[in-house]
């Protein structure tokens, strides 16, 4: 493929979904690298949302729109769909590279114009930044302007007039690789723990994005092997005494504020120094973007009430998110002792009183964990298809409750009678929901009552369980006769609770004839939870296939990250 001379609008539509589909397809690896300056969220999982809000914001572009319009979609759309601290200064990032970008609309973006385009963003997201720090995303962001300002100079080409397009593309991703690479030096949180900064790996697939539009290079393969982070030489955990993970970032030591607050701000920009003056004296990690009177406003603090009436007294906060950190970091401990062994999900009391039934659930995957945490489940053993607890671990969970009656759920036919030998052998009131699946289990807890007894429990969530149809994708690991077919090693195949009833080449394909056979015209709801091996290109495909087929069915996607079934799907 010959490298392109020109990038314009068609061109930076292309980079922004190939950046999308490249942090879809990393995300797990760079959330296994968020350890700085806390895991307030998931740095892989903030960035590639903040792009998804970017590519539908394109999607409302008409086709035919020139350069100023896309690059005014990008800015618009990562301002307001921005997550968490590394979505926010992503956002200012792609700000900055297309304001420079927009002015090229008769020429299209060249060689000079995407190296200023690049120095502009690094600096309008260095001044972002309250607080800024090296060894972050910043140092990183720096790299790439240096880079690409050297390429387009003509340094160690034969002139300016010879650089190309892609020459300054490489430039930059090779500045920005060997700036990743130096983080740690930057960061004994990152040397101590053994990786690169999560934000600055994340960036760089911004290069390999523009790289494949223009070059024509596939975007990297994720790795094949987790990434080890070893969160137990990072200090004692948010919301903790003593030394925190942050080290005394600025005036405080990041470790030791509890909560993340982050909101979009309508006030003037002439109000804007004044509320980050009042931010700076309650908090850290502040980053504040935006212009022209919208704001995407990112603190950690002790302090809500005053965080969020500083944006009351400046103007009007709308899309206000308050994260307990402290949760998070008990999330990413059961992530790390969950790959262990089975039963070494760990137990988080809940706020405020104990409930009348506690819920203890099987799970698998650091996706599926939240998820089941924001439904009210606190006490979680991991197991599953080839990992199954014993009734020793689950009665740790149950003990751990606290309450005097629970429910399991054991979410996989195998577990269920081993959950089921749980009340015989505790002073507890012990009662199983019978689910046989992870979306079983969803169901289950939408009708659960933590005021209610277990019996009541035990009868609505069992109900709720049994409106839902569980099927999911694998990829076969013998050959096998089956009642859809002869199944060859490799193949990937469709379960539901009738066994196999779809086989095909692909996991799309797969997905594709299982709901075909499963789909009915009652069903209105299809959950799909991605694991480990789903590739967002391939989410991507089925969604767009389920849009057209059957227009009146809604799908919701959710990153469960679990082994050996990339795809679990829910019909409702």
């Amino acid at each position: 493929m010959t490298s392109l001379a020109v990038v314009g609008a068609d061109e930076l539509r292309a980079v922004m979904g190939g950046f999308r589909d490249g942090l879809r397809l990393h995300q797990a690896d760079i959330n296994r690298l968020n350890v700085y300056p806390v895991p307030d969220g998931d740095t892989g999982t903030n960035m590639a949302l903040t792009l998804e809000a970017v590519v539908a914001e394109l999607d409302q572009v008409d086709g035919g729109a020139g350069l100023p319009a896309v690059c005014q979609a990008i800015g618009h759309g990562s301002l307001m769909g921005a997550r968490g601290n590394s979505g926010v200064i992503l956002s200012q990032l792609l700000r900055g590279m297309t304001e420079r970008m927009s002015g090229a609309a008769d020429t299209g973006v060249q060689t000079e114009v995407l190296a200023d385009a690049l120095g502009h963003a690094a600096e309008l997201a260095r001044k972002a930044v309250v607080r800024p720090v090296e060894g972050t995303i910043l140092t990183v962001a720096s790299a790439v302007a240096e880079g690409a300002a050297r390429a387009a100079k003509g340094e160690g080409a034969t002139g300016a007039a010879g650089a190309s397009l892609l020459s300054v593309i490489e430039a930059a991703h090779a500045a920005a690789a060997e700036a990743l690479a130096r983080t740690p030096e930057q960061l004994p949180v990152l040397a101590r723990a053994g990786v690169v900064d999560a934000g600055g790996a994340g960036y760089l697939l911004l290069l390999d994005a523009l790289w494949l539009v223009v070059g024509g290079r596939p975007l990297p393969e994720p790795s094949e092997t987790p990434i080890e982070v070893d969160l137990s030489q990072l200090g004692t955990p948010v919301g903790a005494a003593g030394e925190g993970i942050g080290e005394g970032i600025g005036d405080h030591a990041v470790g030791d504020l509890r909560y993340e607050v982050m909101y979009l701000l309508y006030a003037p920009d002439d109000s804007m120094d004044d509320f980050k003056e009042v931010w700076a004296g309650i908090g850290d990690s502040i980053v504040v973007v935006g212009g022209e009177g919208l704001w995407n406003c990112h603190i950690h603090t002790d302090d809500i009430g005053a965080a969020i009436e500083a944006g009351v007294d400046a103007g009007r906060p709308q899309r206000i998110r308050v994260t307990d950190l402290a949760e998070q970091v008990e999330e990413e401990r059961w992530v790390r002792e969950g790959a262990e062994a089975p039963g070494a999900g760990p137990s988080v009391e809940p706020t405020g009183p104990l409930p009348r039934t506690g819920v203890v659930a099987v799970v698998t995957g650091d996706g599926i964990g939240r998820i089941f945490r924001s439904l009210g489940v606190y006490h979680q053993v991991v197991g599953g298809q080839s990992m199954n607890p014993s009734t020793a671990d689950l009665m740790a969970a149950v003990e751990a409750t606290g309450s005097d009656e629970v429910v399991i759920l054991p979410n996989n036919k195998n577990i269920r009678p081993v959950a089921e030998q749980v009340d015989g052998q505790c002073g507890k009131t012990v009662r199983v929901v019978r689910t046989g699946s992870i979306v079983e289990g969803f169901a289950a807890l939408l009708a659960y009552d933590p005021a209610a007894d277990a019996a009541v429990n035990v009868a609505t969530m069992g109900e709720s369980a049994a409106r839902v149809v569980p099927a999911e994708i694998t990829q076969a690991v013998r050959d096998a006769t089956t009642d859809a077919g002869e199944v060859r090693e490799g193949d990937w195949i469709g379960v539901s609770r009738d066994g196999v009833i779809s086989i095909a080449d692909s996991a799309v394909m797969a997905t594709r004839l299982l709901l075909s056979r499963l789909l009915e015209p009652q069903h209105e709801l299809i959950t799909l939870i991605e694991g480990e091996g789903a590739k967002a290109g391939d989410t991507r495909r089925i969604s767009e296939w389920l849009s057209e087929e059957y227009p009146d069915v809604a799908l919701e996607v959710h990153h469960g990250g679990q082994p050996l079934y990339p795809y679990l799907l829910g019909l409702e």
